[in-house]
């Protein structure tokens, strides 16, 4: 295998295909492996000479494999465009993997692909550019101009394939070598995994890819065929019930102050709970770490467990619609991953207002600014039953969290405003995202004000879609795979506000409510609760997980 990365073809002075994919394999398997190699050197049972013999046999069998890899898929009429695509994509993962310490598996990339131009333009910095520039940019230019030397397939083909095998013995046995220390170490470090490049990246593109496919070809499965609004549930002329449902964003329970963080984060929610019309609900775990996958999970009915991202099924909106009442989601993020394809829906980063709105970001308030227009549209048959609308928020998307309040509701600082979350003082970064959820506060608190002006029985139901690492165990943001997510990423918050009217609507005891909200909950209430709330009875709702049925 060493001669293979030394040998040159006679000729002109041109590499042997193989040869260079030799040199394309050896660069891969360091210096894009670098976020890897430096993680397992952290480690405190990676150090010790016998340590350093185990990481180097170890990088020995991350070039075989790499090498075997190449060997079978990269052949010479796309050795160059394949390798400048490698270089890149290891290049573009290693820096996020070293920047904000998340990993490469199947949803993190879906996740990726659905960012939209503005997620993308927070994420650009000079940090990034660098790292382009040494992992993709020079090693591609170099790539790009190395001639390669012409071989017949009859020779090329026996020589490609021998030194594929030949790299795949070495690394099977050195494996075989090292399968106690590897295996006791992926066991206690799991998102060791996800982070070898290229194969992290290759994996979650080969499932997200197959997934999609199969799912295009799956029939769209229907759910609560069977539902109608219960026996009473139908309102007098005028009494139409209106359920505001919010879809926070990126808002961790850590920081929250309802829930004893020790900042008042959530002041204007705290007098509205001290009035006795709200409840705030300390134990919830969300349905994923990222909102590709937690916002389908929370509207699916699966719950997290069931939850799989390639059947195609309806939502709870569907069921809500099919049993008779308006639905509206209003988007003031990357849209609503196919939840509201099949209701009334509206984005609101297309708009342009001033104060509320800069360039094609618009704080959460526009949302509120357009409710009462938007709910005019909607049929006024469905209407006299009962609405139920959904606020997506921006919320507390990361890493521009600055970008994310006005700067009315700035009351920490000074604020980190840099994409590289890493370079930031812990406090500075700290301040920037406490401001985001000071401004959900007023929203969430605008919002509720809004609903208790209207003349018909208003609840608000608030819910993160997932939290948030703000440098703790080196990670940043969010999107670890949830079997290895610490906390801060699963534990959201959760709130019920309802107006004076609700109760007698729908006989809810809010002392019962008070009293349960101690309980261990998750996403997967939400589903039927909302239900419970719309007075929808289906088969598909399950009144053990209505959170409110205890207390009607």
């Amino acid at each position: 295998m060493v001669s293979v990365f030394s040998e040159r073809a006679a000729a002109r002075g041109a590499w042997h295909p193989t040869a260079l994919l030799g040199v394309l394999a050896l660069w891969l398997a360091t210096l894009g492996n670098l976020p890897l190699w430096l993680a397992l050197w952290a480690l405190p049972e990676n150090h010790g000479w016998h340590a350093g013999f185990t990481l180097g046999g170890w990088a020995v069998v991350l070039l075989g494999l790499t090498l075997t890899f190449l060997s079978l898929w990269v052949w010479p009429r796309w050795l160059k465009p394949v390798g400048l695509v490698l270089l890149l994509t290891a290049a573009v993962a290693s820096y996020f993997m070293q920047a904000y310490g998340v990993v490469i598996d199947p949803t993190m990339l879906a996740n990726a692909l659905n960012t939209d131009a503005a997620e993308v333009r927070d994420l650009l910095s000079a940090h990034l550019a660098v790292a382009l520039l040494a992992g993709a940019v020079v090693p591609g230019w170099w790539w790009w101009r190395q001639p390669v030397r012409t071989v017949p397939l009859r020779r090329l083909l026996p020589r490609q394939l021998g030194v594929g095998l030949l790299a795949l013995l070495v690394a099977t046995g050195l494996l075989w070598l090292s399968f106690q220390d590897l295996a006791s170490l992926m066991r206690n470090h799991k998102p060791l995994r996800y982070m070898v490049n290229p194969f992290n990246t290759v994996y979650a593109a080969t499932r997200h890819t197959v997934g999609r496919a199969a799912q295009a070809q799956q029939p769209l499965l229907p759910l609560g065929q069977d539902a109608t609004l219960a026996a009473g549930a139908t309102p007098n002329a005028g009494q139409a019930p209106l359920i505001v449902l919010v879809v926070g964003e990126t808002a961790r329970a850590a920081n929250f102050g309802l829930g004893g963080y020790r900042r008042d984060t959530t002041p204007r929610l705290a007098r509205l709970r001290d009035e006795g019309q709200l409840v705030y609900f300390p134990h919830v775990s969300a349905c994923g770490t990222n909102t590709q996958t937690s916002v389908p999970c929370m509207f699916s009915g699966q719950g997290r467990r069931g939850y799989d991202a390639d059947v195609r099924q309806e939502t709870l909106l569907d069921v809500l619609q099919r049993a008779g009442l308006a639905v509206l989601w209003l988007d003031n993020q990357s849209g609503c991953k196919g939840v509201c394809d099949r209701v009334p829906h509206f984005d609101t980063r297309t708009l342009h207002v001033p104060g509320l709105c800069e360039g094609d970001e618009c704080f959460d308030e526009v949302m509120l600014r357009e409710l009462p227009g938007q709910l005019d549209k909607l049929d006024p048959v469905r209407r006299a039953r009962g609405t139920v609308v959904v606020l997506h928020q921006m919320g507390s998307h990361g890493p521009a969290y600055h970008k994310r309040t006005p700067a009315n509701v700035k009351p920490f600082g000074p604020e980190c405003t840099s994409a590289t979350l890493q370079e930031c003082a812990p406090d500075h970064l700290v301040n920037a995202y406490d401001n985001t959820l000071r401004y959900t506060d007023h929203f969430l608190a605008e919002t509720i004000a809004w609903l208790r002006e209207q003349q018909r029985p208003t609840a608000l139901y608030y819910v993160s879609d997932h939290g948030e690492s703000l440098g703790e165990k080196g990670l940043y943001l969010h999107g670890m795979p949830y079997s290895m997510a610490p906390e801060e990423q699963t534990h959201v918050p959760m709130v019920f506000w309802s107006s004076g009217g609700w109760p007698q609507h729908t006989n809810l005891a809010f002392h019962c409510l008070r009293q349960r909200s101690t309980e261990p909950l998750s996403h997967d209430h939400l589903f039927h609760s909302v239900l419970g709330l719309a007075g929808v009875q289906t088969a598909a709702r399950q009144p053990a997980l209505d959170l409110f049925r205890p207390c009607r």
